[in-house]
C-alpha cells in the first residue's frame, strides 16, 4: 500500500552568470526594478533598498507578460522555488516549496493575501486560484526566517500577493475570455470606478476545465469586491469582500512496480486508478483596515474573517471515507510604525499584535447520505497571540541595522466524539479529548552596507518556528487507534548573506543561505499506524543566483539559478515490522528537493503593441516522498518544459495565444513510494503540451 498523499495534503559558472548582467539594462523581469514600494518587510510601506531584506517584487506588467497560468506558476520562475503538482490544472492541488522543505514547503512557506494568511491549521493547502492573477497588483517574496513580523509557518519565507487597488486605477469595465485544451474556459468581467478619494473594485470570474486525465475535472468561480477610501485626516480605509467555489475530481496516481511488470506512466498516463473521489470547498473572506499617518508614524488596524467549507470523497478501494470541515479563521491586527530619529540618525520601530482564532469541525462517515450521523465529529479551537517589535536604523549614510524579535503563544484544544452505531464506525475509534499550550519566540538581525549606489551586500540571521496543525496532530496510534498527537514546535536557525547589484533597470543578486531545522514537523512513513513526529535535525543550505539583462533595445533576457542541499544531520527513524526498520538518516537527503534548478525568460517586441515572452525551466532530479532512507534506486526525474506566449494590443483590445510545455514532455513532479514494497511508487502525471487563446476588451 502506498500512502494517499493527495487525500491527506489534497505537499565558477556562477560567477559567469551574474557578471552577464553588469551594465546593462533589464528587460520587464520581476527581479525588483528601481526602488519600488513593498509592505511585506517591515508590514508598512516602504522602500525596498533601504531594508536589509532580500525581497522580489513581481509587478502587474510582469504578470501579464508572463508565460504563467497560476501564482504557483508565477514563483516557480524565481530562484529558490519549487512547485509539485499533483494534476495540472488550475494549480488546485499545488504546493509550493521554498529553500528545500520538499512536502512540508506548505507548512513552511508562509502565503499572504494583502498582508492576512490564507495558509490554514489544516492540510488543504492554498487556493491560489480564489485570486485570479489579472486582480494582482504584484506579488512581494522576502526570502529568510520571517517569524518575527509574520509568527507561526514563516520558516522559509513570505509571500505576499496583494491584490489592484481601485483608488490608484481609472474607471473601466474589462471583459476577459479565454479558451484552451483540454476543453478549458475561462471568463472574468472587472469593473473599476474611481474618483476622489473614493475607489471601488469589482471582479468576477469563472473557470472550467476537463483536465488532462480521466476524472480531473475542475469548477472554479470567484468573486471579489474591494472599497478604498482616502479620507484626509481621518486616514484611510478599507474594505475587502471575497468569495470562491472549487470543485474538483481527484483521478489519483500512477502506479509503477518493475517486479511486478506494472508501468501505468507508459501504458496509461492519463487514466485515472480512483474513479469517484472528488473535493468541493467553498469560502468567504472579509477584511477591513484603517491606516493614519502623522507626523512621527504611522497606525493600522486590522480585522479580519474568513472561512471555508470543504467536502471530499475518497473510495479507498471500496472502504469509503467521506468528510465535511467547517473552518473559520477571525484575526485582529494593530499595528505602530514610528519613526524618530536615535543620536540624529533615521530610526523606524515597528510594533504590533496579532491575534489570530481558528474554529475547526470534521465530521467522517463513509457517505454521503450517512453523514447527519457521523461516526467521528472532531472539534478544535486554536488561538494565537504574537506581541512583536522591528527596529530598523541607518547607522551611517550607508548603512543600515535592524534588529527585531517576537514571542507567541499558542492554545489549542480538541475533542472527538466517536459513535459506534453509525454507518461505517464498527471499527473505528474516538481520540481522548486533549489540549496544548505552548509558547515560541523568533529574533532577527539583519545588516545592509550600500557599498556605492548601485552595489549593496546584505546578511541577516534569523529564528523562526512552527506549530503542528490540527490534521497533523489527528492521527492514528501503533494501534491504529485515533489519537491528538501534539507534537513540539519546530524551530529554525537560517543565515542569509547576499550581493545585490542594480544600475537603471539592470539588476543581478547571489545569496547564500544556510537553515538549520530541529524538530522538523512531518509524517513519519515507518511508523506502524500512520503518524506525524518530530523528524532529527536537518539542514538546507545552498545559493540563488538571479540576473536580467537587455543587450537590445527590443530583447529582454533574464535567468535564475538555484542549488540546494537538503539533508538530514543525524538520528535514527525507528520503523516498524510492517515497513523499514531502524533507518539511519545521518547525511541523507531530503526527498522532494532537486539540487539544481535553472530559468531562463526572454521577451522579444516586434513592435510597441506586439511582444513574444519564452521560458525554458529545468528542473533536476529529486528524491520521491517517503524516501528518506534514499534506498528506493529511483527518483523523479529531470524535466525541461519550454513555454511560449504572444501577446498584440490594438486599440481597446489584447489578444494572447499561449503553449506550454512545447515540446511534449512526459513528466511528473511529485512522487511517493510503497512503505510495504520495495520497488513499487505512485507518479502524478502532468499535462503534454497544451496551448489557450484569450481576448480582453476595455470598455
Amino acid at each position: 500500500m502506498i500512502y494517499p498523499l493527495h487525500a491527506r495534503r489534497a505537499a565558477s559558472a556562477a560567477a559567469c552568470f551574474v557578471s552577464t548582467a553588469l551594465g546593462v539594462h533589464a528587460a520587464e523581469v520581476p527581479v525588483t526594478r528601481g526602488d519600488p514600494v513593498v509592505v511585506t518587510a517591515t508590514r508598512f510601506e516602504s522602500r525596498a533598498l533601504g531594508a536589509p531584506v532580500n525581497v522580489t517584487v513581481i509587478d502587474a506588467e510582469a504578470i501579464r507578460n508572463s508565460t504563467a497560468r497560476t501564482v504557483p506558476d508565477l514563483l516557480a520562475e524565481q530562484a529558490g522555488f519549487a512547485v509539485h503538482d499533483f494534476f495540472g490544472n488550475n494549480a488546485s492541488t499545488t504546493t509550493v516549496d521554498l529553500r528545500g522543505f520538499g512536502i512540508t514547503g506548505a507548512q513552511n512557506t508562509l502565503i499572504l493575501v494583502d498582508g492576512r494568511r490564507v495558509s490554514d491549521i489544516d492540510l488543504s493547502g492554498v487556493q491560489w486560484s480564489a485570486v485570479p492573477l489579472s486582480a494582482i497588483e504584484r506579488i512581494e517574496i522576502v526570502r529568510g526566517g520571517g517569524s518575527v513580523l509574520y509568527g507561526d509557518g514563516a520558516v522559509a519565507g513570505v509571500v505576499n500577493i496583494i491584490t489592484q487597488s481601485p483608488a490608484s486605477r481609472p474607471s473601466t469595465v474589462i471583459v476577459r475570455g479565454a479558451v484552451g485544451s483540454y476543453d478549458t474556459r475561462e471568463g472574468v468581467v472587472e469593473g473599476n470606478y474611481s474618483r476622489g478619494g473614493i475607489g471601488i473594485n469589482l471582479i468576477g470570474s469563472q473557470f472550467e476545465s476537463d483536465g488532462y486525465r480521466r476524472n480531473n475535472q475542475n469548477r472554479q468561480t470567484n468573486a471579489l469586491a474591494d472599497l478604498r477610501w482616502a479620507a484626509g485626516a481621518a486616514g484611510d480605509f478599507s474594505v475587502k469582500l471575497g468569495t470562491d467555489n472549487q470543485g474538483i475530481r481527484l483521478p489519483g496516481a500512477r502506479q509503477v512496480q518493475p517486479s511486478a511488470g506494472v508501468n501505468q506512466l507508459a501504458t496509461d498516463r492519463r487514466g485515472a486508478s480512483t474513479p469517484l473521489d472528488w473535493a468541493q470547498r467553498e469560502g468567504n473572506r472579509a477584511s477591513f483596515d484603517w491606516n493614519r499617518k502623522t507626523g512621527f508614524g504611522e497606525f493600522t488596524i486590522g480585522a479580519g474573517w474568513r472561512d471555508k467549507a470543504q467536502r471530499s470523497f475518497f473510495d479507498f478501494g471500496g472502504f469509503p471515507d467521506y468528510r465535511e470541515v467547517a473552518l473559520d479563521v477571525w484575526s485582529l491586527t494593530p499595528r505602530a510604525k514610528i519613526d524618530l530619529p536615535v543620536f540624529g540618525r533615521p530610526n523606524s520601530l515597528v510594533v504590533g499584535v496579532d491575534w489570530y482564532r481558528w474554529n475547526y469541525d470534521l465530521r467522517r462517515s463513509n457517505a454521503t447520505t450517512n453523514i447527519a450521523q457521523p461516526f467521528n465529529t472532531v472539534a478544535a479551537r486554536q488561538d494565537t497571540v504574537g506581541v512583536y517589535a522591528l527596529n530598523s536604523t541607518s547607522l551611517t549614510d550607508r548603512v543600515t541595522l535592524s534588529v527585531g524579535g517576537r514571542r507567541e503563544r499558542l492554545s489549542i484544544d480538541a475533542s472527538d466524539r466517536f459513535n459506534p452505531a453509525a454507518p461505517g464506525g464498527a471499527f473505528g475509534s474516538g481520540a481522548p479529548a486533549a489540549s496544548q499550550r505552548t509558547y515560541e519566540s523568533a529574533y532577527e538581525v539583519g545588516a545592509k552596507y550600500q557599498i556605492v549606489p548601485a552595489f549593496a551586500v546584505m546578511a541577516k540571521t534569523a529564528r523562526s518556528y512552527r506549530f503542528a496543525n490540527v490534521d497533523e496532530t489527528y492521527e492514528t496510534s501503533a494501534a491504529f487507534t485515533n489519537q491528538f498527537q501534539f507534537l513540539k514546535p519546530q524551530t529554525a536557525r537560517s543565515h542569509d548573506l547576499s550581493a545585490d547589484y542594480r544600475q537603471g533597470n539592470a539588476g543581478a543578486r547571489a545569496t547564500l543561505f544556510v537553515i538549520d531545522v530541529n524538530d522538523e514537523i512531518h509524517l513519519d512513513p515507518y511508523s506502524t499506524g500512520v503518524g506525524n513526529r518530530n523528524l532529527p535535525p536537518s539542514r538546507r543550505r545552498g545559493v540563488e543566483l538571479e540576473a536580467n539583462a537587455r543587450p537590445l533595445p527590443k530583447l529582454g533576457l533574464a535567468a535564475a539559478y538555484t542549488y540546494i542541499d537538503a539533508k538530514f544531520r543525524e538520528g535514527v527513524l525507528e520503523g516498524s515490522p510492517f515497513s523499514l526498520q531502524n533507518v539511519n538518516l545521518s547525511g541523507k537527503q531530503v526527498p522532494l528537493v532537486p539540487r539544481h534548478k535553472v530559468t531562463l525568460r526572454a521577451s522579444w517586441d516586434f513592435t510597441p503593441a506586439t511582444r513574444f515572452n519564452t521560458l525554458v525551466s529545468y528542473v533536476g532530479s529529486q528524491l520521491m516522498d517517503n524516501d528518506e532512507a534514499n534506498t528506493l534506486g529511483v527518483s523523479i526525474p529531470a524535466y525541461t518544459p519550454v513555454d511560449l506566449k504572444l501577446t498584440h494590443r490594438w486599440k481597446s483590445w489584447a489578444f494572447a495565444a499561449g503553449v506550454n510545455n512545447l515540446f511534449n514532455q512526459k513528466y511528473y513532479n511529485y512522487a511517493v513510494r510503497s512503505q510495504f514494497v520495495l520497488d513499487r511508487y505512485n507518479a502524478y502525471p502532468l499535462p503534454e503540451r497544451n496551448g489557450t487563446i484569450s481576448a480582453e476588451y476595455q470598455f
